[in-house]
C-alpha cells in the first residue's frame, strides 16, 4: 500500500559498508521503455544488507522504480530484482544521489552475504560485529538525511491520499501487518463530550469505542503524552477490564502512542493490541510506533478541536473554563509543568502561598485533570472555629458525615491545614499511614491535597504542627508566588476576569482605560489574585453601560474598588503604611514615628525613658521625629490630616 513503510523496514536493517578493495562487482539495469534495459554506468555500491542495498549515481531515478541488480563476489554470483524506496544527497551541492533499494528477503542474498563476510579480515569482522551489536540509531549526519527522506516520502503519501475514503483504515491494516498484531484503533478527542472516540477501528464497530479521556491505557497516554508498551497479564496497570467484558475481547498486550496536531497538542492516540505469538510488543515495535505516530500526526496536522464544553485546557479558551491557570511568567509555566507531573500520582500534595494566590484553584485542577477527575472532590475547611464539626468531617463516626468515606476514589482538599489541632493532626496521620478509618469497615481510597497560608516548617519548629504529618504531606510541595511578583501577568489576569464577569452579566466585553490600568498596577494587592478578581467584578458592576471604564476611585471613595479593610487587617490603623504613592523608605520612617509616639505614651511622656526602652539615644529619637515631620510636610495632606499631625506634634513637644 505505502512504499514508505517498507523504507522504514529497510532503514532498520543493519547495513555492511562496502569497500573498494573488496572487489565486489555491482551492476544495475534500469528499464528505458519498450522492454529495453540499460546499465547505469556510474552506479557505485555503498552498503549491503539482507533487505537491500545503498548505491550512488548521478542518474535521476524515481522512488518506486524497479531495477535489475547483479552481484558477484569471487566465484559467487546472484541476480535480483529491487525497488527504489529512498533517495537523498549528502549535501546540497552533491551531484550524486544516494538511493536505497529494497529487495524481498531471499535465501540467495543470505548465502551471498555469508561468503562475502567470510572474506573480511579479523579486524574488520570485529568492527562489523561491534557495530551491529551496539550501534546507536540515527547518529550520523547521513542517518539524519535518511530519516528526513523517510518522513518526506510519507508526507507526500499523506498529502495525496490523506483525505481519500478508506485511507486511515488501510493505514491501520498496514500497522497490524508490520507489528504482527491482532487489532488496532485510532482515537481522537471530542471536546464537546470530553471523550476519546474511535475514528477507525479494525475488528470492531468504532461506535462502541468511546470513553472519558482519563480512562484506561489510551486515557493515560492521552493525558500524560507518555507512550506505553504493556503486557496486561504481568504488568501492574490501570487497564480497565470492563472494556474486554463489554466487547467480549481478551487483551493480552497493548502498545499505545500519542498523536499530535500542527500546534503540537495531543489530539488522540493510536492503540495496537495483542502481539501475535509473543507476550508483549518488542523494542523494535516501539521504534516503529514512534514513526507511525508521526505519520498519523501528519494526517491530522490541521485537526484543532475547540469547545466551550471542553474540560481539557488545550482545547478550550481560558475564559470558557471553570478551572484556568492564567499567566505567562516563568513561574506560571512551572506550575503548569508541575500539574502534569503531579496530577496522576497517589502521594499527598502540599500547596503553600499567601492568601488569594490560587491554592484552591490549583488543587481543583490537579483533581480534574488527574486520573481521579471523574470521582468526587471534597473540601474541608480546617480553620473553621467549630473544630468538632471539622473532626466529624474527617473522622466520622457517621458515614454520611465523613468526607474521607464519601469521597471514595476522589480527592479531599484540606483548606488551611495548619488550623487543625495537634490531636487531630496525629489522628489524621494514623489514618493516612494505615489507609483505614477507625471504627468503620472502610479503607482509605482518597488523595489528599492540603493548602496553607502559613509556613508549616516554622510551625513544626515552634511545636504547633506535628513533624511526622508535615513530612508525610510534603512529599510533593508546590509554592505559588504572590501577585506582586507576577507583574507581567497583571493585564492578562484583568482581561480574563473582565471576560468572565461580562459574560456572566450578559454584557458586551469591557476594558480598562490605560490610565486606570496604570493606577491598578501601582496598588500592591495584599489579597492577591482573589482581591483583583473581586475588584474587577466591582468595576463591571459600577459601570454597566460603559464599554471603556475610564476612572474609578481605588480606595478613597464611599464605594472603593478594593477592600480597604484588607489592609487594615494586615497593617492595623497605622496611617500611610499602605499608601503605595509614598516611597517605601518614607513609609518606614512614618511607621517608626507611630512606634515612637506609642512608646512615649507608654512612658507617660518621658522621651528619655522611651528612647532607652527602644535601645536608642534621645538624640536619635529626636532626629527620627524631625525626619518624619519633614516627610509629612512634603505630602499633599488633607486639612484634617494636617490638624491631626499638628496636634500630635504639640503634644509630644511638651513631653519631658
Amino acid at each position: 500500500m505505502l512504499a514508505s513503510f517498507s523504507e522504514f523496514k529497510f532503514y532498520q536493517s543493519f547495513r555492511i559498508p562496502v569497500e573498494e578493495a573488496d572487489d565486489l562487482r555491482f551492476l544495475v539495469q534500469i528499464e528505458r521503455g519498450k522492454g529495453s534495459n540499460e546499465y547505469i554506468n556510474d552506479a557505485k555500491l555503498i552498503d549491503i544488507s539482507l533487505t537491500g542495498f545503498g548505491f550512488a549515481t548521478a542518474e535521476r531515478i524515481s522512488v518506486g522504480k524497479e531495477l535489475l541488480i547483479s552481484l558477484q563476489y569471487k566465484k559467487y554470483h546472484i541476480d535480483l530484482t529491487g525497488r527504489i524506496v529512498r533517495a537523498f544527497s549528502q549535501t546540497l551541492d552533491d551531484q550524486k544521489i544516494i538511493y536505497g533499494i529494497e529487495i524481498d528477503e531471499d535465501k540467495a542474498i543470505s548465502k551471498f552475504l555469508e561468503h562475502y563476510i567470510m572474506g573480511f579480515s579479523s579486524e574488520r569482522l570485529k568492527d562489523c560485529l561491534i557495530d551491529s551489536a551496539i550501534k546507536e540509531r540515527y547518529t550520523k549526519a547521513t542517518d539524519g538525511f535518511e530519516v528526513f527522506s523517510l518522513l518526506l516520502s510519507l508526507f507526500k503519501d499523506i498529502t495525496h491520499f490523506g483525505d481519500k475514503e478508506g485511507f486511515i483504515e488501510s493505514m491501520l491494516e498496514e500497522v497490524i501487518r508490520i507489528l504482527n498484531a491482532q487489532r488496532a484503533s485510532l482515537f481522537l478527542i471530542n471536546p464537546e463530550t470530553n471523550e476519546l472516540e474511535a475514528v477507525c477501528a479494525l475488528g470492531i464497530r468504532k461506535e462502541q469505542l468511546k470513553f472519558d479521556y482519563r480512562v484506561g491505557i489510551a486515557g493515560s497516554v492521552f493525558t500524560t503524552g507518555v507512550a506505553l508498551n504493556i503486557d496486561t497479564v504481568h504488568d501492574s496497570t490501570r487497564f480497565n477490564e470492563a472494556f474486554d467484558k463489554k466487547l467480549g475481547f481478551e487483551t493480552r498486550s497493548i502498545i499505545c502512542h500519542p498523536i499530535h496536531n500542527g500546534e503540537d497538542k495531543i489530539i488522540g492516540v493510536i492503540e495496537v493490541l495483542n502481539k501475535r505469538n509473543e507476550d508483549r510488543f518488542t523494542i523494535e515495535d516501539e521504534k516503529i510506533m514512534k514513526v507511525l505516530s508521526l505519520i498519523f500526526s501528519s494526517v491530522f496536522y490541521n485537526f484543532t478541536p475547540m469547545s466551550e464544553k471542553s474540560t481539557i485546557r488545550r482545547f478550550s479558551g481560558p475564559f470558557d473554563r471553570k478551572n484556568a491557570l492564567i499567566g505567562r511568567v516563568p513561574h506560571v509555566a512551572s506550575l503548569r509543568s508541575t500539574i502534569m507531573k503531579l496530577k496522576d500520582i497517589e502521594a499527598p500534595v502540599l500547596i503553600y502561598g499567601e492568601k488569594g494566590v490560587g491554592k484552591s484553584l490549583y488543587a481543583k485542577i490537579l483533581h480534574v485533570e488527574g486520573q481521579r477527575g471523574l470521582k468526587p472532590f471534597e473540601v474541608i475547611y480546617c480553620e473553621d472555629k467549630d473544630q468538632e464539626a471539622v473532626e466529624k468531617l474527617l473522622f466520622g463516626p457517621e458515614e454520611a458525615e465523613c468526607r474521607l468515606i464519601a469521597c471514595k476514589g476522589g480527592t479531599v482538599h484540606l483548606h488551611e491545614i495548619w488550623a487543625l489541632s495537634i490531636k487531630s493532626q496525629r489522628k489524621f496521620l494514623t489514618i493516612l499511614r494505615d489507609r483505614h478509618i477507625p471504627d468503620t469497615k472502610f479503607s482509605l481510597d482518597v488523595r489528599i491535597v492540603a493548602t496553607t497560608t502559613r509556613d508549616l516548617g516554622v510551625l513544626v519548629a515552634s511545636g504547633e504542627f506535628d513533624r511526622d504529618l508535615y513530612e508525610f504531606l510534603s512529599k510533593a510541595t508546590v509554592f505559588i508566588e504572590p501577585l506582586r511578583r507576577r507583574g507581567d501577568d497583571f493585564e492578562l489576569l484583568v482581561d480574563y476576569f473582565l471576560k468572565v464577569e461580562c459574560k456572566k452579566q450578559g454584557l458586551l466585553l469591557k476594558s480598562f482605560a490605560p490610565k486606570l490600568m496604570e493606577k491598578l498596577k501601582k496598588y500592591d494587592w495584599p489579597g492577591n489574585i482573589k482581591e483583583l478578581k473581586q475588584s474587577v467584578e466591582r468595576a463591571v458592576l459600577y459601570n454597566p453601560k460603559a464599554h471603556v471604564i475610564t476612572d474609578i476611585d481605588i480606595q478613597d471613595s464611599a464605594s472603593p474598588l478594593v477592600d480597604i479593610s484588607e489592609k487594615k487587617r494586615m497593617f492595623g490603623d497605622l496611617p500611610f503604611v499602605s499608601d503605595h504613592n509614598i516611597a517605601l523608605k518614607d513609609r518606614l520612617a512614618l511607621v517608626e514615628r507611630e512606634m515612637i509616639h506609642a512608646e512615649i505614651r507608654r512612658s507617660n511622656g518621658n522621651k528619655s525613658k522611651a528612647a532607652k526602652e527602644m535601645g536608642i539615644s534621645r538624640e536619635a529619637l529626636r532626629k527620627k521625629l524631625l525626619m518624619s515631620t519633614d516627610i509629612l510636610k512634603s505630602l499633599n495632606l488633607s486639612e484634617d490630616e494636617r490638624l491631626r499631625i499638628q496636634k500630635e506634634d504639640d503634644e509630644f513637644a511638651c513631653a519631658a
